[in-house]
């Protein structure tokens, strides 16, 4: 990522959580099988969570490029540092578990982005993270939040072959508004009412999208993407000698996936 848009991406960001407050990893959906997970990871990493942390804080590495979400995050137990995704600030096979929500988008140099995640996670660490699909659905939204992309899935199966992930779950994801005027609102307000935006942001349609969000549908493999806006996917990142996976073996379902507890 250039340094103006890195720049872009932090000033953003910093300006909503300085104005946001912290929402606990339960409140997610995610919350069923990540608690699940983080029982055999105790050494874990989140990469630009915000103030919407999806793994436990406590005990938990965190890096971000926002000083406001770095400093709350700390406060709760987290080891949080400043950093970037492209250059994580640890040895090779730190983690038996890395997630990255919504990040990989944003990031110019994904190759890059993507090599840091597998040098960082141990051999057979679950690795987790979403992108939003199909290049044809840009809109004005994705350019105002700092993507960069949208994959098209046969680019994504590419670049976890490279990098030797294989897909043990994928589910739909996603809080973003489906309908195209409150998608259109959203932009006029943080284009033209940034404050008030925010406001009503924190105050009403983040608590109506936690209350809305839906179970994960999981299934084993690659989910059917057709008519998926956004894709969150479990990964296994293969063995040191593993350098590249096939099509075949990036899309294999797992032997047994992880029980999920109920909420």
């Amino acid at each position: 990522m250039t340094r103006l848009a890195v720049d872009a991406n932090r000033d953003f960001y910093d300006a909503l959580w300085a104005a946001s407050y912290l929402v606990p990893p339960q409140r997610f959906n995610t919350w069923p099988l990540l608690s699940v997970l983080v029982a055999s990871a105790p050494a874990r990493l989140e990469i630009g969570p915000g103030l919407r942390p999806r793994l436990p804080i406590a005990g938990t590495s965190f890096i971000d490029i926002s000083r406001p979400a770095l400093s709350r995050l700390k406060a709760r137990g987290g080891l949080a540092m400043l950093g970037e995704m492209t250059a994580l600030p640890f040895p090779d096979g730190s983690f038996d578990l890395v997630c990255a929500f919504d990040i990989v988008e944003h990031i110019e140099d994904d190759q890059q982005a993507f090599r840091e995640l597998s040098r960082v996670a141990k051999d057979h660490a679950t690795v987790i993270f979403s992108v939003p699909l199909h290049a044809a659905r840009w809109s004005a939204f994705d350019a105002l939040v700092g993507h960069v992309r949208r994959y098209d899935p046969d680019d994504l199966l590419t670049i976890l072959g490279e990098h030797a992930f294989v897909i043990e779950q994928s589910a739909g994801f996603g809080m973003q508004p489906r309908s195209g005027w409150l998608l259109d609102f959203a932009v006029w307000g943080l284009t033209r009412q940034r404050v008030r935006a925010m406001r009503w942001y924190n105050g009403l349609f983040l608590p109506l999208g936690l209350f809305l969000q839906r179970r994960l549908a999981w299934v084993s493999g690659l989910n059917d993407v057709a008519n998926v806006d956004e894709l969150l996917l479990v990964c296994r990142r293969g063995g040191r000698d593993t350098c590249q996976v096939t099509a075949e073996e990036i899309r294999k379902e797992p032997k047994e996936a992880p029980k999920m507890v109920e909420v």
